[in-house]
């Protein structure tokens, strides 16, 4: 059981690992400048005030802010009504692990964020997106965490679509607001996926462990 789990997990991992190193040589070596001028055109070329403040509400929904109240209100409802400890902190482990995994990486590539049309300021580096990462790996784990409750396909389905068209979403308001190359986001997205799937190994693992010294 243990064996599955770690020979699973770890090809998501080590794909997504490749994956986020393919990009990020791309980023270092400024080799991403067509894409991503072409993909803020796109997005920005609709620009109008109704999808402006749609944008500002999604990157809220992304923020800092919203993410570590949100986090305060699972991990609560976690350990005092569902006593789902193990959960809370596997929940715990992937929000804070990530939130560091972002600012080393942030300032191991000090790329600046676009000049090209930025509809407002943010600051600090820009690769691999912090909001595109929180995003990923909070409303993942959280996905993850519900999936596991759930005895339908559908409603599993359901969870799955929700996910990722708020994740999708959140990383557009990015580029739409002018504050991220779509470099940043899709290196967010496969950073923290990488870092989420070996959270979750390490998760079952334990479980599977526990549960198994438990027995005998």
């Amino acid at each position: 059981m243990i064996a599955r789990h770690w020979s699973r997990g770890f090809k998501l991992f080590l794909l997504f690992t490749v994956i986020f190193g393919l990009i990020a040589v791309l980023v270092a070596y400024n080799r991403t400048a067509w894409f991503d001028n072409r993909i803020i055109h796109f997005v920005q070329h609709s620009e109008s005030p109704a999808l402006t403040s749609l944008a500002k509400a999604l990157s809220l929904v992304g923020s800092s802010k919203i993410v570590v109240t949100l986090s305060l209100v699972i991990m609560a409802a976690l350990f005092l009504f569902l006593k789902h400890r193990l959960e809370l902190l596997f929940f715990l482990w992937a929000g804070v692990t990530s939130h560091i995994l972002n600012s080393i990486l942030k300032n191991w590539f000090h790329r600046e964020r676009p000049n090209i049309h930025r509809i407002i300021e943010e600051a600090g580096f820009s690769f691999p997106s912090g909001h595109s990462m929180a995003a990923f790996t909070v409303y993942g784990a959280l996905t993850f965490l519900l999936w596991r409750h759930m005895r339908t396909g559908e409603a599993r389905a359901l969870l799955v679509t929700v996910c990722f068209i708020l994740t999708a979403a959140i990383g557009w308001s990015r580029i739409y607001l002018g504050v991220h190359y779509p470099s940043d986001v899709i290196g967010g997205y496969a950073a923290s996926c990488a870092w989420l799937m070996l959270s979750i190994v390490l998760f079952e693992a334990l479980r599977s462990f526990l549960k198994k010294k438990r027995k005998g």
